[in-house]
């Protein structure tokens, strides 16, 4: 319906006096002083309606929000009617019927801030948002979403900050692990699952941080400079795709400058690309300290200011009085403002169903955790069969990380902390991003209640002779190692702690070594040879310990691949040393993201020919699988690519074939458009008994196929020859075929349908 026509609609309905009156009651039900509250209207219908209602204050408070906790630097007391301990909260309009925001963190989970006083909230953990994305399970993820978002609505709030869709430009960034891996597609896809997840419960959901939040050193100030087209191709595909599968009501603008403008004030970002070219009609919120100025950061496309105590002015309050007063800022952009900001409301039920706090269902939701960790835990090496643990072993021992009493978690504005208290106390920072926090979920215990015959023995670790001495004649050793990642810090690719040591003594003791590693993303393993076994457990959430012993028994197959690339050492890396420097937060620096383009992750590796440690998409089973019968069928700008996968093996497991697409022999001097050999084109998860086949259809994106031209701003497929690889990872591809594409042309509104 054209915008004209919806006000003309919008206008009728408000003369309700030239209806009949029982027509005109039924119409304005339940209220005929509040249409707005009708629900037969739509979402833009009921806003229109309500904005018409407000007065010019009344608009003003939805567009400037305030922190939810109690405030040291500077000092700050939250409203009485903020939920304590919250991210945020902006007041209701009680007159109109309008309901307050309550805002919780984040992504794995309803999180307490640091800044306010114990008792924390105990809420129930995902795994980090980089393991779920190793699940490469969207159905799993929307589970996820939704029951953290089922404890956000019991708990009181209604707007999640979640929804992490960064691609991983570099692996030692410290939010990586709340992230969706280095992939537009499969970040897309499993962070607009969990979106759709978490509003399935009648909450709004933002997806952030929009866009190219790439780092953590120098966060405030950093520029992530890259061209149109390589941004539209990498990070920004992310978005789109995530945001088509999942419209989140509402978009958090970054930290960081885009080509020396600040996210948050780039009119490239907010209205050029979101507002215009992809048609968003949800609303932009800032980051928390987001926000650097007023009519600059209004007519760009703000919506709504978050937490004004972390800027250096309540930009969105009384300057913004005063910029509607001198003309800077319109009144129709205020209005628009507001509009965006109750269409998302109507449209997500915050208006048709308050929340109201109410009880969990903790053990319930341990199920749903531990199913997303157990799937997203990766096998990376396992020589000679030495997993699954042999029933037949009687001396078992484990070393290192806590394992005895807990699993890892990732730090910052995320944090969840844990049903029944932290598993370890005083453990890291005191202040933000701190403290480290331990989820008492026990793999020593859950081991031990798994392998009753065998003698277990715990070593933390600290002492590697100690360790090694202990490891010496034990049918196993496992070594749990850890790399603790956080908001606002990078970190080292090297395991802290000196534990590359630690292993390496253990390993010289006793080959029949596994590795155990909670991590928030890749690490270097100068250790790999000397060990027989390598898993990925990330930052498995509040019950890891069973999921890991699970996978490390054998009564789950693993079935988890690798969202990230883990390089063999820095120098790998388009920036071998990270840009900035962290002690000097206020330092304006550039970071050149046009040294890869759109050639993120494996695509770099690719295109450079680089040998990476573990490959994108890769993961072992204690299966095996086959596949064949590969065949593509292209109609319009339509690729359809059918194979059968086969359970080769002698244990029940799930496999995830991945198809890849790339022209065939284009030279990668840009000539061509693409930015690496071959992108991921579509991916799914199967279970199969064994000897057991399935037949896969998968459907490419046409944008996979295609370039984006800045100039004509459009989508183009060049005529030709392309080659579709199936395989087990990025670089293990078996089966391969040829189609050939006619030239076709798709709008930068592009809907995928």
């Amino acid at each position: 319906m054209k915008r004209q026509q919806m006000r003309g609609l919008v206008m009728a309905l408000m003369l309700t006096t030239a209806l009949p009156a029982a027509a005109a009651h039924a119409q304005a039900a339940p209220s005929a002083s509040k249409p707005w509250m009708n629900t037969k209207l739509s979402a833009d219908q009921r806003a229109d309606l309500i904005v018409a209602r407000m007065t010019p204050d009344e608009k003003l408070t939805l567009v400037f929000g305030y922190f939810g906790s109690n405030q040291q630097k500077p000092k700050f007391t939250p409203h009485a009617e903020a939920r304590m301990g919250s991210a945020g909260y902006i007041p209701g309009i009680p007159r109109l019927g309008v309901p307050p925001q309550w805002e919780t963190d984040a992504g794995v989970g309803v999180a307490t801030q640091r800044e306010s006083s114990d008792p924390y909230l105990e809420r129930t953990s995902l795994p980090s948002g980089i393991a779920t994305a190793a699940t490469w399970n969207p159905d799993l993820a929307f589970k996820g979403g939704a029951m953290i978002g089922s404890e956000a609505r019991a708990s009181g709030f209604n707007v999640q900050l979640a929804g992490g869709a960064n691609l991983a430009r570099d692996p030692r960034n410290g939010r990586n692990f709340e992230y969706g891996g280095e992939d537009p597609l499969l970040a897309g896809v499993m962070v607009g699952a969990q979106i759709r997840g978490i509003q399935s419960n009648n909450i709004i959901s933002t997806i952030k941080h929009w866009a190219l939040n790439g780092q953590e050193t120098n966060r405030m100030t950093v520029s992530s400079n890259i061209g149109d087209a390589a941004a539209r191709q990498s990070d920004l595909l992310a978005f789109e795709f995530a945001i088509e599968k999942a419209s989140p009501g509402a978009v958090m603008c970054a930290y960081n400058r885009i080509n020396s403008i600040y996210a948050c004030e780039s009119d490239y970002l907010l209205n050029e690309v979101l507002k215009k070219d992809w048609g968003y009609t949800g609303y932009v919120m800032s980051d928390w300290g987001g926000t650097h100025s007023t009519a600059k950061a209004a007519n760009a496309g703000l919506d709504q200011e978050s937490a004004y105590t972390f800027d250096k002015q309540p930009f969105f309050g009384a300057p913004l009085k005063a910029a509607l007063a001198d003309g800077s800022v319109s009144q129709a952009r205020l209005d628009d403002m507001v509009r965006r900001i109750t269409r998302s409301m109507f449209a997500h039920g915050l208006f048709d169903h308050p929340v109201v706090k109410g009880p969990i269902d903790f053990a319930a939701h341990a199920k749903v955790t531990q199913a997303d960790a157990e799937e997203a835990i990766v096998l990376l090496k396992n020589d000679g069969g030495l997993l699954p643990i042999a029933k037949s072993a009687r001396k078992i021992v484990v070393i290192g990380s806590h394992s005895d009493v807990g699993v890892l978690s990732g730090g910052g504005s995320s944090q969840v902390f844990p049903v029944g208290g932290m598993a370890v106390k005083g453990l890291g920072p005191k202040g933000f991003p701190g403290p480290i926090v331990y989820h008492p979920s026990s793999p020593l215990k859950a081991l031990q209640a798994r392998n009753p015959a065998a003698r277990f023995a715990y070593d933390d670790g600290s002492d590697p002779a100690a360790a090694a001495k202990a490891a010496a004649g034990a049918d196993l050793v496992i070594v749990f190692a850890h790399q603790w990642a956080a908001e606002s810090q990078d970190y080292s690719l090297t395991l802290a702690d000196d534990q590359d040591a630690l292993i390496d003594a253990v390993a010289a003791a006793n080959s029949k070594t596994a590795v155990v590693l909670e991590t928030g993303g890749p690490v270097l393993m100068p250790w790999l040879p000397k060990v027989g076994a390598v898993v990925e457990a990330w930052y498995a959430g509040t019950n890891g310990g069973e999921a890991i012993a699970r996978v490390l028994t054998g009564e789950v197959n693993p079935s988890g691949r690798l969202p990230i690339t883990f390089p063999r050492s820095a120098d790998q890396l388009p920036r071998p040393v990270i840009d900035g420097d962290h002690s000097k937060p206020e330092l304006m620096v550039d970071a050149n993201y046009d040294i890869e383009g759109a050639a993120v992750g494996y695509k770099w590796f690719d295109k450079k020919g680089h040998q990476p440690l573990f490959a994108f998409g890769h993961g072992l089973s204690y299966s095996t699988f086959g596949y064949s019968d590969l065949k593509t069928s292209a109609a319009g700008d339509t690729l359809t690519v059918s194979f059968k996968v086969t359970n080769t093996g002698k244990t029940a497991g799930k496999d995830v074939p991945q198809v890849y697409v790339g022209p065939k022999g284009a030279p990668l001097d840009g000539r061509s458009g693409w930015e690496a050999p071959r992108r991921l084109g579509g991916f799914k998860k199967v279970e199969l008994a064994p000897g057991a086949s399935t037949t896969v259809a998968v459907t490419v994106d046409p944008r996979l196929l295609a370039t984006f031209d800045a100039k004509a701003k459009a989508w183009t497929i060049a005529a030709g020859a392309y080659e579709v690889s199936l395989g087990a990872s990025s670089r293990d591809l078996g089966a391969k075929a040829e189609v050939t594409l006619a030239a076709k042309t798709l709008p930068v509104t592009y809907d995928g349908k």
